[in-house]
């Protein structure tokens, strides 16, 4: 159940220019408000200033936290655009096409209208989402408010969120760090701690009487034999800090997400790896990023908030060998080799979006490292087995070295192919990889972390990565659109 991102109470207001009748907009605004349904349809038409202040009073009483402003006629270029300043929340604008009254006493000229707003809210550098083309009837209308519901719930979260940090970042892993400018940007607040305050806070929950019921859900959830009886106690402990160091610290915010540092150091000194804990807390809608992977948490939240589902974060890991290609890829699924790739992490994705041969299992790398490959002990922890097939969106929001946000968005699938490997991993297929992979990955100096939500959200991903105010969206184009910094004549 998702718990931790916004629910969006939409609200209407139609505008009105002077000089065309009120009573058009008004009948074009209670036609939009009866083919969405779930919409507060404020009863203030905006006219003027005085207008765009009550009206913005009314939604608000309303519980409002998203806006439809709607151009019933050609609207006041001002007033319309103000309602933006002051009303806080994300602001859509459209305009109502012609076509449902005559075109002399009924013609609105909204499609005129709609650029002078266009105008004014650069003029004011106002943010107002516009749609891919904002005109229509009231059922068009309705569509693009749907659409725009979620793209205001991850503005809505991404403004009132808190990423809480246990770090500092491991040495190897400086591709996780980034600056917090952008964050800052965005909205998003960033609290940074010592591993030495999570254990502190771990070491306190001990007898907690709430162990038991956590331990005996996270047997259900995995079922018998597919998890150590031994760890259940120590990983309900770490889970019950987690969720009161959210609820004691997010302060002035209404949502968390966590950067975690979870290596070397963690194992040893808490007794168990965290992965699994962290696929709970993110299969609620609260994602906690591994190595400190700030911006990772960052977009695994905004994932969430576009899917209303559970995400996961993992690495861009390694490619398929070809013989797998070959013997069980090649001629069944439309993809070359370097459309494909695995996607792995240790064992952070949620149980709900992995294969029924799921378990906790130990992680295999920090086992060789921190226990010389001996009987695994405190490297025990990891949720491991194949990600479940199916659509997905592969995407990750960062803030680069000069301060600059950019992000990429790629949609593709996981193939219902054996990995025959460890972690919980899968085989991702994402049209034209190859030429993504070089031409906006690493030619962007992204990180080896991405996120992943489970379906194609790119459409709605893409907007509200605009919406945000980010430039730079890499996607991976076909063949047919080379990249800017491919070589024509290879």
């Amino acid at each position: 159940m998702m718990t931790n991102i916004p629910e969006i109470r939409l609200g209407l207001i139609a505008v009105s220019r002077d000089c065309f009748p009120v009573a058009l907009s008004e009948k074009r605004r209670a036609a939009i408000a009866a083919a969405y349904g779930d919409i507060y349809e404020c009863p203030v038409t905006v006219e003027n200033e005085k207008d765009m202040l009550k009206a913005v009073d009314d939604v608000k009483a309303a519980g409002c936290n998203a806006l439809v402003v709607f151009l019933g006629n050609f609207g006041p270029e001002t007033p319309e655009t103000l309602i933006a300043k002051y009303f806080d929340g994300p602001c859509m604008f459209a305009a109502a096409a012609e076509g449902d009254g005559d075109l002399i006493n009924g013609r609105g000229d909204a499609f005129c209208g709609m650029l002078n707003c266009s105008y004014n809210l650069g003029m004011r550098h106002l943010n107002g989402y516009i749609p891919a083309y904002p005109v229509g009837t009231a059922e068009d209308i309705a569509r693009m408010i749907g659409e725009f519901a979620v793209i205001a719930r991850a503005a809505v979260g991404v403004r009132d969120l808190k990423i809480i940090t246990f770090g500092p970042r491991p040495q190897d892993f400086f591709a996780c760090n980034a600056p917090i400018r952008g964050l800052y940007e965005l909205g998003v607040e960033v609290e940074e701690n010592s591993e030495l305050d999570l254990l502190v806070a771990y070491k306190e929950h001990a007898g907690d009487p709430r162990i038991a019921e956590v331990a005996a859900d996270m047997a259900a959830e995995m079922g018998e034999g597919k998890y150590y009886p031994d760890l259940l106690e120590r990983m309900a402990q770490f889970e019950l800090t987690l969720l009161d160091w959210a609820e004691a610290h997010k302060g002035a915010r209404k949502y968390v997400a966590f950067a975690d540092k979870c290596w070397p150091a963690f194992p040893q000194q808490f007794g168990f790896e965290p992965c699994y804990v962290n696929s709970r807390l993110a299969s609620r809608g609260i994602p906690v990023s591994c190595e400190v992977d700030i911006y990772g948490a960052l977009s695994e939240y905004i994932g969430a908030c576009v899917s209303g589902d559970a995400v996961t974060l993992l690495d861009i890991n390694n490619s398929v060998p070809a013989s797998m290609w070959e013997s069980r890829i090649k001629g069944k699924y439309d993809y070359v080799l370097t459309d494909t790739f695995m996607g792995f992490h240790c064992g952070n994705t949620p149980s709900c979006k992995m294969c029924s041969d799921r378990a906790v299992k130990y992680q295999l790398i920090q086992n060789r490292l921190l226990e010389n490959g001996g009987t695994p002990d405190f490297t025990r922890g990891t949720l491991e087995g194949d990600i479940a097939p199916g659509e997905i969106t592969f995407f990750r929001l960062q803030c680069d070295s000069e301060g600059v946000l950019r992000s990429y968005v790629a949609e593709g699938e996981v193939l219902p192919v054996s990995t025959t490997s460890f972690g919980g991993i899968g085989v991702f297929a994402i049209p034209e990889m190859g030429r993504f992979y070089r031409h906006i990955l690493l030619e962007k100096r992204f990180p080896h972390h991405g996120a992943v939500a489970f379906g194609h959200f790119g459409k709605a991903l893409f907007e509200v990565f605009r919406f945000l105010g980010v430039k730079d969206i890499g996607w991976n184009q076909p063949k047919s659109l080379p990249y800017p910094t491919e070589n024509p004549f290879a």
